[in-house]
């Protein structure tokens, strides 16, 4: 194993300090890490690879960043650490010439719906700035101009302890630009009330169609029933207007129900509470299911989607205003922002231009200001936040990097790489988590973690060049060169999914028959208009399963057997075989260690100190109680059940006394995706990227549909998970199912049966489609970005 150089004592004439060129990690021991010790070189490019769940992000971000991170919090006052987030010390012995660490991952951007591509990089805040100096007519300051700011007016008296303590007058008023119809997020929603109940039934007949609301047992409705504002056996459109205005937005009141005292409100703020205000992705299918069909979302008719007063949108600069602005493409936006030309907001229009510049550099002129946070992509909300660093003076710093070149075309990758380039050699230490080939090759240094995923990695297995980890006998090594081949021969589709007219966005009038019963790759620039054409016209009906980029969301206490489901059927078959209640059996539930609540561990808040977790002394990290570790299925307890891996599990529940076929199926999609060596119990947290992504494959495989759209699936994956992912989608193609994927990676455009390539640019540059055909005849053809990189990936 080749490794970086340790610098010697200092030559004649070299100063001391000119020796700190390493960061030296010893005996780092984060998640699955083993004992790691690397150095790596300072103002290089270092590259770290290994398939997904080897312990890359466990090294870089948490131990490498962190510790840098923790360090200069610490420098800070107590006073002012006490409103910082608290750091606990990663699990290492030894970590040597740090520098101050700039994180760039790929966490999603706010899903606020007030959180937009603007807001996220200051823009919006320069753009009120100049509109409140230069638009006419002049409406007021900056916040006049703000769809976050609410216009407020008050008066009244104030009392001023000063002294003698006296009453003042005061009245207080404050401009802001928020549209009051939609509070400033552009859409309104509305609760289609069809879904939520049948109208000519009563309560007492079951008129809910809401899922888990039954009329006979289930305590929600019969605070309903029993509330003494309805009539329990009258049909609900029989209701006098005031019985349906209390069924339906009735205040929050306490009501007597079979001698215990609960709260009654409308049904319209308790669907609200009770499912609008939860994230999507954490509900059962079902529950999914039922949200989307129930809450429609339209364009505000008030601000016609822009979010703003109508006083924010009547000032205008140019005859254009703050919302044109934010609608157009950031590079035509560039070119208006270069053609003004006043001396007294000189400063401001040279960060700003600087600014939209960096937008275009780094490929995102495609993008508007307005366009919402949440819904860009992984690679796109990463490159957003390159952009502050782009123009940075600052030198000797450490930039992390987790996968730049995720939701890239191979055409876009090129552009990525320069840009890490250049900050390199500006004299900084730039870190990566990669494993696109292209981005490995440009590596100064390599370092391989593995040699496989979870417990079976978080060892190094290799440190050098990249022509040293060609030769090297590691997965990524013998992976490297990897260059799929063109399929012989194509299936042949069974129909077809016809998309007339296609304008979401920034399609321009597609007109295009989608294939189906074959795997077919939907291609091109990033912002072409692939996920435009697929998301926005393919319908969402029950045939259609959507697997999209939204992250999971879970905490601590999530699981993979909890977020798939399959701790359902493990309850129930431990509560079969010993006559208890399945509740016993959820850490979550009644059967929690009542010490830590089912935690395993004990968290002691030390202020501005990092909190210290410590294991549950009563259930020694088990989680339940001492009674529930007695009851077994299987000669096992539930808590070694959770203890187990999935391929151990599959095996477990897949014959003799523990057989349960409904969690043998969940166990065996987990395992066909690749995560055969994950545990059941491992928390959602400490899983990278890519296992999210495929956990994510996984449960939606379980789901009934005879399309399956795929957006990016090989996010996060190494190269030799690419040909698993590819047998998974053959799988599914034989069994019958039509497969849309929406993809940049060549190995999967090789595979396909059909592709269909949009372009040529982005933006309103793109949004055609510029091929339809197989794979041999785009190569063939080579018309096209995507040809041209096809054709030199498979060597044609």
């Amino acid at each position: 194993m080749s490794s970086a150089k340790r610098p010697g004592t200092p030559g004649p004439g070299s100063h001391v300090a000119d020796s700190h060129d390493l960061i030296r990690v010893h005996g780092a021991r984060e998640n699955n890490l083993k004992d790691v010790s690397v150095d790596i070189p300072k103002r290089r490019l270092t590259v770290f690879t290994g398939v997904s769940g080897s312990g890359k992000s466990s090294l870089v971000f948490n131990t490498i960043a962190a510790e840098s991170q923790r360090l200069i919090n610490e420098t800070y006052s107590a006073f002012v650490q006490g409103f910082m987030p608290t750091l606990a010390r990663p699990e290492v012995d030894v970590l040597d010439g740090l520098t101050t660490a700039i994180i760039v991952d790929q966490q999603r951007m706010g899903a606020d719906p007030r959180s937009t591509v603007g807001t996220a990089t200051d823009v919006n805040a320069m753009l009120r700035i100049l509109f409140s100096r230069l638009g006419e007519p002049r409406i007021g300051p900056p916040s006049a101009y703000s769809f976050n700011t609410a216009s407020v007016r008050a008066s009244g008296a104030i009392t001023v302890e000063r002294g003698n303590k006296k009453a003042v007058r005061a009245t207080f008023e404050r401009t802001g630009g928020m549209c009051t119809h939609c509070e400033g997020r552009g859409t309104v929603s509305d609760i289609d009330l069809t879904q939520l109940y049948d109208d000519s039934k009563s309560l007492a007949e079951g008129a809910f169609t809401i899922p888990g609301w039954k009329s006979d047992s289930q305590w929600t409705v019969q605070v309903y029933a029993q509330s003494g504002f309805v009539d329990p056996d009258k049909p609900i459109r029989e209701y006098t207007e005031k019985e349906l205005r209390d069924f339906l937005y009735g205040e929050p009141v306490k009501v007597k129900v079979n001698g215990v005292n609960l709260t009654y409100e409308g049904l319209i703020p308790k669907i609200q509470k009770s499912f609008l205000s939860k994230d999507k992705e954490a509900m059962q299918p079902h529950i999914r299911a039922f949200v989307e069909r129930a809450v429609t979302f339209t364009t505000c008719p008030e601000c016609e989607g822009t979010r703003l007063s109508e006083g924010a949108r009547s000032s205008k600069i140019k005859k254009i205003s703050i919302a044109d602005a934010c609608a157009m493409e950031i590079r035509d936006l560039a070119e208006w922002v270069r053609d003004l030309t006043e001396p007294s907001v000189a400063p401001l229009l040279t960060a700003l231009r600087d600014t939209l510049d960096s937008f275009v550099e780094i490929g995102l002129g495609y993008l508007s200001l307005d366009r919402p946070a949440g819904t860009l992509s992984g690679g796109e909300a990463q490159r957003v936040k390159m952009i502050r660093h782009l123009g940075s003076s600052l030198t000797d710093t450490t930039y992390v990097f987790d996968e730049p070149t995720v939701g890239l075309h191979p055409h876009d990758i090129q552009r990525m790489n320069d840009l890490l380039l250049r900050l390199r050699d500006k004299g900084n230490t730039v870190l990566v988590v990669e494993h696109k080939p292209e981005a490995i090759a440009i590596a100064d240094h390599v370092v391989d973690l593995g040699p496989g995923a979870g417990t079976a990695g978080g060892t190094v297995c290799f440190e050098g060049t990249v022509e040293e980890l060609r030769a090297a006998d590691t997965v990524t090594g013998r992976h490297l060169d990897d260059r799929a081949v063109l399929k012989e021969s194509v299936r042949k589709p069974a129909g077809a999914l016809g998309i007339r007219d296609a304008r979401t966005h920034n399609l321009q009038g597609v007109d295009v028959d989608v294939p189906l019963g074959v795997l077919c790759v939907v291609t091109g620039v990033a912002g072409s208009g692939k996920s435009s054409l697929i998301h926005g016209s393919v319908p969402a009906g029950a045939d259609v399963v959507s697997v999209d980029q939204s992250p999971i969301k879970g905490s601590r206490r999530s699981n993979p057997a909890t977020y798939t489901g399959l701790l359902d059927p493990i309850r129930k078959a431990f509560a079969k075989a010993n006559g208890v209640k399945p509740a016993l059996f959820s850490a979550n539930s009644e059967g929690a260690c009542p010490t830590c609540n089912g935690a395993g561990v004990i968290y002691t808040d030390l202020a501005m100190m990092a909190g210290v977790a410590t294991p549950c002394e009563d259930c020694e990290g088990k989680r339940f109680q001492p009674a529930v570790l007695e009851y077994r299925f299987g000669g096992r307890d539930i808590s070694e059940v959770l203890a187990m891996s999935v391929d151990q599990a599959e095996e477990f529940f897949g014959a003799g006394e523990a057989r349960t076929p409904a969690a043998h199926k969940i166990l065996q999609r987990l395992s066909d995706v690749g995560l055969g060596y994950l545990t059941l119990g491992q928390p959602l947290t400490t899983l990278s990227g890519g296992e999210r992504q495929r956990l994510k494959l996984a449960t939606h495989m379980g789901e009934k549909g005879g399309v399956y759209v795929l957006d990016e699936p090989t996010t996060g994956l190494h190269l030799a998970d690419v040909e698993q992912l590819l047998g998974l989608l053959d799988r599914l193609v034989d069994a019958g199912k039509s497969v849309i994927v929406i993809e940049h990676h060549q190995a999967v455009m090789a595979h396909a049966d059909w592709i269909i390539d949009l372009g040529p640019g982005a933006g309103h540059d793109g949004g055609r489609v510029v091929f339809e055909g197989t794979p041999a005849d785009l190569v063939a053809d080579r018309s096209t970005l995507t040809g041209e990189h096809l054709a030199a990936y498979v060597g044609v």
